[in-house]
């Protein structure tokens, strides 16, 4: 296959099997077949493009214009890749777990949730492809419609609460500020295209220009700085593989990726100065720290590691923000890292939630002793998320450091730092309850092991490839250094 076929076969299939899924609804056995074949599949095109992409090339595919400066178009350049494989090899390690979840809890629904899930990983793949901010824009507010359904999957008044939320944010944040932004960036540059050093060089004055990053900041609400966070920790009534989608297959990545992509893509980072970025870094680093410190305080583990992403996420962006080539080299790979680890976690989540119905981290007394799969890869999880060895977290961030470090930015170190011990604060406690406690009053005679062997062994893939990961990054490093031009 051409290196077109490659791109249209990558965003066809999820769509396609979105489709045959909804045909299947009545065999279940044939409806999670689809998902399994079409999420593998989707993963061998992605990889078959990686070739391509880490030998130099670019493969662009380009659909129709319309207007002039405005085009449906994708192009598969290293950042978009890595987002791409990250998405696509999740999907596969989902679907497995969700077949053990929504049969295992019985939920309802199951057709819906299935096409839903891979409509918005079809709307994750043209995000990571996209050309252009059109073309970005289009697919990252179809992605917010298409998980809509997920959100609300329960149908109860917290379901619907949690998706008004999720909608009102989302959606409030892409038409008071991100349509915005875009319109005047084709206005100013004639374009919207992403090309490498930004398309903004000497069309807008420096105020300007700051006022234009605030809007695009702040408009990708996915990528949830505070204010715009509360979407996050509301979506968490949702069923863990929709909150394992949210926060490390599609959402959340399609946010901070698309932050990353604006500020090396279409500012350029040689057009941004260190001093107008102050206020984004500032942001951010208050994000790290309020969501770990809302983090420590959660009892209910699901908003536990809600906030963990918000201020994982802030990450990314207080990288991206202080554009030292190191820096942006940790938070292109955080995405990978983040992904590997907090899905690993929210695996294990639901996992608890399905063996032994517990949701509070309060409940965990001794559930190592009854689930130490499931724990053993919790804390595997917890320690990328703290940034330690040997899990994939402690490259990224020993980047990030680097980059803030060789800025001299000595605020953005101490938030790193401060925050990583925050992490350790709220995560380790729940490793030693699980393995170092006395089983929880009254739940010694309440017998149950592990959950169904397609989450258990799914929690223990992501756990693996979170080890494998700090022990083998070189592709994953070579296209961080490749969105900076560095080989």
């Amino acid at each position: 296959m051409t290196a077109q076929q490659l791109i249209l076969a990558s965003l066809s299939l999820p769509a396609v099997a979105a489709a045959c899924i909804g045909l299947a609804g009545r065999r279940p056995n044939l409806r999670e077949s689809v998902t399994l074949a079409a999420s593998s599949a989707l993963l061998v095109a992605v990889l078959a493009l990686a070739q391509a992409v880490l030998a130099g090339e670019r493969p662009r595919l380009r659909l129709f214009e319309v207007m002039p400066g405005l085009e449906i178009a994708f192009e598969v350049e290293p950042l978009g890749l890595l987002f791409a494989l990250v998405a696509s090899g999740l999907w596969v390690v989902s679907s497995v777990y969700s077949i053990g979840y929504m049969r295992g809890n019985g939920e309802a629904h199951q057709t819906r949730f299935y096409a839903c899930f891979a409509l918005a990983l079809a709307a994750a793949v043209a995000i990571a492809f996209s050309a252009n901010a059109f073309t970005l824009f289009l697919f990252y507010e179809a992605l917010t419609l298409v998980t809509y359904p997920l959100v609300t999957h329960h149908g109860d008044a917290e379901a619907r609460r949690g998706g008004r939320i999720y909608l009102t944010v989302l959606i409030g944040t892409s038409i008071v500020l991100l349509l915005p932004a875009l319109v005047f960036t084709w206005q100013a540059a004639g374009t919207t295209d992403f090309q490498p050093g930004g398309i903004l060089r000497d069309k807008l004055d420096p105020i300007a220009l700051a006022a234009l990053l605030a809007l695009y900041m702040f408009g990708i609400g996915k990528a949830a700085l505070m204010p715009f966070h509360r979407w996050l920790p509301a979506a968490m009534v949702a069923p863990a593989p929709v909150s394992a989608l949210l926060h490390a297959v599609a959402v959340v990545k399609a946010g901070v990726f698309s932050v990353v992509k604006v500020i090396v893509y279409l500012f350029g980072v040689d057009v941004l100065d260190n001093v107008s970025m102050q206020w984004l870094v500032a942001i951010a680093g208050f994000t790290i720290i309020a969501a770990s410190v809302v983090a420590l305080g959660a009892d209910n583990l699901k908003r536990r590691l809600a906030y963990s992403t918000v201020s994982q996420l802030a990450y990314i962006v207080l990288a991206a923000a202080l554009l030292a080539p190191l820096s942006i080299i940790g938070a292109v790979l955080h995405i990978a890292s983040h992904a590997l680890g907090k899905i690993t976690l929210f695996f294990a989540a639901g996992s608890i939630y399905t063996a032994a119905h517990k949701t509070e981290v309060s409940q965990l007394d001794g559930i190592g002793r009854r689930m130490p799969w499931t724990m053993g890869a919790f804390a595997i999880g917890a320690l990328s998320m703290i940034g330690l060895p040997p899990a994939a977290g402690f490259i990224s961030k020993w980047y990030m450091l680097s980059g803030a470090m060789e800025q001299a930015h000595w605020a953005a170190v101490a938030v790193i730092i401060a925050s990583t011990l925050l992490n350790a604060a709220y995560f380790l406690p729940i490793v030693y309850r699980a393995f170092f406690r006395p089983l929880a009053a009254g739940a010694a005679h309440v017998a149950h092991g592990e959950a169904p062997l397609p989450i258990v062994a799914a929690l223990l893939i992501t756990a693996a490839a979170t080890l494998a990961l700090f022990f083998l990054p070189e592709m994953p490093l070579a296209l961080a250094r490749e969105v900076i031009g560095a080989r």
